[in-house]
């Protein structure tokens, strides 16, 4: 008898984990009366059949109501947890989350108390301090409480360099630079998915974690590694790509690697002062290294130049001041002026947008970008006279000066 009533033991006692079930209950009953009594009269009879094993009716019974009512806490809990929600997480990987932690009864009741709090999508990435044992409409009110959120974030701006994010990461974590450079030595067991650094152009470089190092806003657990913290950046770009669907894009609408196209975005976001240059200058790389409207397919980009200056533990310079000899420099890896085609890593750490422009650059025959103000503006050109015109703004700008502004 028992057995036909599929009581599910197993399922009550995790307090269906992951499952909304309303609806396939409503669906055994029929949404009839008579089901309803059919489900009482079990419920009676797997009672009766409980009643004669002795004490272990009480918790026989505590199983099969889980069965039928969402297990919940009734008080305001005690003691202390700390629960992180990821990105990407959803209310039921939240209330699992919350589940594990021993914080609600059942995942199920976490969910049926977001729905009832229009609120509970205002929920933030972060990790929180809550109590166990809470009821699961409390739970959503702790955690919309600002003062709940545990604050140890660190911000990496779109656009910076590794080097550069392993000193802000030492600076909030004090953990040495060097574990940062040495964990990155190896992006592979960071999580980087090897295929990632597969070409098409025939390029050889370093696996680099330059490129990988998703910018954004990090709430850093205690007590993590440099390795542990690295990998949650990697983890971050691979949802961001994944979201989009960079991998398959990059090959069947640009047809070029992913990997072209994450060295493209690098180069657009250390290129580009305002967001809207995105797409276009990495239209301007495409036209220049892949469309044969230049004969060299060079880039010509000083931003490569003062890349590897950074790598070498040099400071960068402006345009202008650049040498002959180092914008010449063929024993530099990132020269783009004399050597065809894209660099041999990407040269910055791409946000969004810029991941977002180089999959979806605007038509346009320019094969020039140039910044022509103080604001940052680019302006864009197809011709040697268009070229001439640009370098004009930006001499009347004093964004270019010295011998390029004569004659």
């Amino acid at each position: 008898m028992i057995d036909d009533l599929d009581l599910g033991f197993d399922e009550a006692e995790r307090g269906e984990k992951g499952r909304h079930r309303r609806s396939a209950v409503r669906k055994r009953n029929g949404g009839s009366g008579g089901g309803r009594g059919k489900t009482i009269f079990a419920l009676l009879m797997a009672l009766v059949l409980l009643g004669g094993i002795g004490g272990g009716a009480y918790v026989g019974f505590d199983r099969i109501r889980n069965h039928f009512v969402t297990p919940d806490y009734d008080g305001p809990g005690t003691g202390e947890a700390l629960v992180e929600v990821k990105g990407g997480d959803t209310l039921t990987d939240i209330g699992n989350t919350l589940y594990d932690a021993g914080v609600v009864k059942s995942t199920k009741a976490f969910i049926e108390a977001a729905d009832a709090n229009s609120r509970s999508k205002n929920i933030q990435v972060g990790r929180y301090k809550v109590r166990k044992q809470m009821k699961a409409a409390d739970v959503i009110t702790l955690m919309l409480d600002p003062k709940s959120r545990v604050i140890n974030g660190v911000t990496i701006p779109e656009g910076t360099i590794s080097l550069n994010i392993y000193q802000i990461l030492s600076k909030q974590t004090k953990i040495p630079v060097k574990d940062f450079q040495d964990a990155a030595k190896d992006p592979v067991k960071l999580g980087v998915p090897a295929f990632w650094f597969n070409r098409e152009d025939g390029k050889k470089g370093p696996k680099s974690i330059e490129g990988f190092l998703y910018p954004s806003t990090y709430e850093i657990p205690p007590k993590a590694t440099a390795e542990q913290i690295l990998s949650m950046m990697v983890d971050e770009f691979l949802r961001v790509s994944g979201e989009l669907n960079f991998v398959d894009r990059a090959q069947k609408e640009r047809k070029i690697s992913p990997y072209e196209a994450l060295i493209t975005a690098s180069i657009a976001e250390a290129e580009s002062v305002n967001a809207v240059d995105l797409p276009k200058v990495s239209r301007v790389i495409y036209n220049r290294v892949y469309a044969g409207k230049i004969p060299c397919k060079c880039l010509g980009i000083d931003s490569g130049i003062n890349y590897y200056f950074r790598l070498q533990g040099k400071d960068p310079k402006d345009s202008d001041d650049l040498l002959q000899s180092e914008i010449n420099d063929l024993k530099n890896p990132y020269n783009t002026h004399n050597v065809a085609g894209l660099p041999i890593t990407p040269i910055s750490n791409p946000g969004q947008a810029a991941l977002k422009g180089a999959l979806e650059p605007p038509p346009g025959d320019w094969i020039f970008f140039m910044t022509i103000d103080q604001k940052g503006t680019m302006g864009y050109g197809s011709n040697d006279a268009d070229f001439r015109q640009l370098q004009k703004k930006m001499c009347d700008n004093k964004v270019l000066t010295g011998e390029n502004c004569t004659g």
